[in-house]
């Protein structure tokens, strides 16, 4: 009888260091999100907006440059001069334009996904420390194995805590 109160005693501290491990899988989360397919169509209507107007100005430089090649034979030098700065000029507006744009796209859509990210995080936190969870991992972030016997799979609670299906 001593043997086993001395082994319960033992292994009672054990029990109580146990530690509790969940995961998900946030490629089934994210894009189902009503914030994702939002932010989705706002960056693609911004990318729209961006390629009309690039559509536009290589449209104007086209013009210029087939314009200026009919016509190059009967220029004088100095209109020829000019000409020829306009088009390099308006083509280098049309590369600043790209790259602004570009910038311009890349940075909404990192606002929008971390916005998206954080409300993420704050229901996965609320999961872990309501559930007494000690690590909560991604998935798909890349780690190299997630034992699913020793670990929760949360991606449903998650949802649901986020409103998803």
């Amino acid at each position: 009888m001593k043997k086993f109160i001395l082994a319960l005693l033992v292994a009672l501290p054990l029990s109580t260091f146990a530690q509790k491990f969940g995961h998900y899988d946030s490629s089934a989360i994210i894009p189902n999100m009503p914030e994702y397919t939002a932010a989705q169509t706002e960056v693609q209507n911004m990318s729209k907006q961006y390629e009309d107007e690039l559509k536009r100005m290589q449209t104007e430089l086209q013009t210029k440059l087939e314009d200026y090649q009919k016509n190059e034979a009967t220029m004088v030098d100095a209109v020829k001069q000019r000409r020829q700065q306009e088009m390099e000029d308006l083509n280098q507006r049309l590369q600043q334009y790209y790259q602004t744009s570009q910038q311009e796209l890349n940075k909404v859509q990192g606002e929008k996904l971390q916005a998206i990210q954080a409300k993420v995080l704050q229901a996965i936190e609320e999961i872990g420390n309501a559930g007494g969870y000690v690590y909560i991992m991604d998935m798909s972030a890349g780690i190299p194995f997630i034992s699913k016997t020793l670990s929760t799979d949360i991606t449903a609670q998650l949802k649901t805590k986020l409103g998803l299906k």
